[in-house]
């Protein structure tokens, strides 16, 4: 891959408490430069997510960003993500690259949700492409994409893993909306 291929990683930062997570959009080359960031909010335990996460995405107005990985399938407390309907809005191959091995989120589902909420929750996660397990320097993440094959997906998330386990694009935009999260609390500047 060469060294200037952006990818937007989007992850997010809440809070017990908190009705909204903080989602962050890091643009990131392949070598590992920040090229820049975009904010938005979903809502905790809500069903706005993809609609959030395409708002950022066309906030930002990037047309050289090639890839979009997200930090997960259910940010912001099982806001589940649809991952064909976000591929279809940005025209972009989506990836999303989870850090713990699980059973899967079904269970977890009908624990916290029942009626229609848990209708619409289970639908939308249903039709997501499974999960592959992927090594990366040492460590595993486990890697649905959609509009690619698993092989490119397989490049695409080694390009932008330089060290550890988690593609470069998702650890600078988890760091950033950690650190929007607290300032947005009134966090003192040490905790920023």
């Amino acid at each position: 891959m060469k060294p200037g291929t952006r990818a937007l990683g989007v992850a997010e930062s809440f809070a017990d408490g908190d009705d909204r997570s903080v989602l962050c959009g890091a643009v990131l080359r392949a070598d590992r430069t920040a090229d820049g960031f975009a904010f938005e909010s979903c809502a905790v335990g809500g069903t706005d997510a993809t609609a959030a996460i395409e708002t950022l995405f066309f906030d930002l107005d990037r047309e050289d960003v090639q890839y979009l990985l997200l930090a997960g399938i259910a940010p912001a407390w099982f806001n589940v993500v649809d991952l064909h309907d976000l591929t279809a809005a940005v025209d972009r191959p989506v990836l999303s690259v989870s850090f713990e091995s699980s059973p899967g989120l079904e269970s977890a589902l009908r624990d916290q949700f029942s009626g229609d909420a848990l209708d619409e929750r289970l639908r939308t996660y249903r039709a997501q492409p499974p999960r592959r397990r992927l090594a990366v320097d040492g460590d595993d993440v486990w890697v649905r994409a959609v509009g690619v094959d698993a092989d490119q997906a397989e490049r695409i998330v080694r390009a932008y893993t330089p060290e550890g386990g988690r593609p470069e694009p998702l650890r600078v935009a988890r760091l950033a909306a950690r650190a929007a999260r607290r300032f947005r609390a009134g966090g003192a500047d040490g905790d920023v």
